[in-house]
C-alpha cells in the first residue's frame, strides 16, 4: 500500500499594512500579489515559497 504525501503548500490569511484588508492568498504563488481594496502589493515569488509583505494573520490547512 503506497502512503500519499501530503502538501507542503498552504492558504495564508495576511492583513495590509495600509489600508487593514485581509485576504486569502496561497502561500507558494508563482506571480505578484496586491492588496484587492488599495493595490499595494502584498507578496512576490520567489521561487518556492512566496515572501510576504503583510502580517499574516493565521495559515489555513
Amino acid at each position: 500500500m503506497k502512503k500519499i504525501q501530503e502538501p507542503t503548500s498552504k492558504f495564508i490569511k495576511i492583513r495590509c499594512p495600509k489600508c487593514k484588508n485581509e485576504q486569502i492568498i496561497f502561500g507558494k504563488a508563482s506571480s505578484e500579489i496586491t492588496c484587492l481594496v488599495c493595490s499595494k502589493e502584498l507578496a512576490t515569488p520567489s521561487g518556492g515559497k512566496s515572501k510576504i509583505k503583510a502580517r499574516i494573520l493565521e495559515v489555513l490547512d
